[in-house]
């Protein structure tokens, strides 16, 4: 009975490590081409999800994509 129970825990454990293993954080800056000036507002969507993230005030974004 402890040879199941241990092997079942493992199992668990793996399965969270699979799951957490699956996002990344892709963060960055959107600048002008211009005068590389940041863009404020500028949407970001990941393709093919409806995942995105909007720019700050610095033109900065971060948004997490499976």
């Amino acid at each position: 009975m402890k040879k199941i129970a241990f092997f079942f825990s493992v199992l668990l454990f793996m399965g969270t490590l699979a799951v957490n293993a699956q996002t990344r954080v892709i963060t960055g800056t959107v600048t002008s081409a211009e005068d590389d000036a940041p863009i404020p507002g500028v949407s970001i969507v990941v393709s093919g999800t409806t995942l995105g993230t909007v720019t700050d005030i610095n033109g900065s974004y971060s948004v997490q994509v499976p």
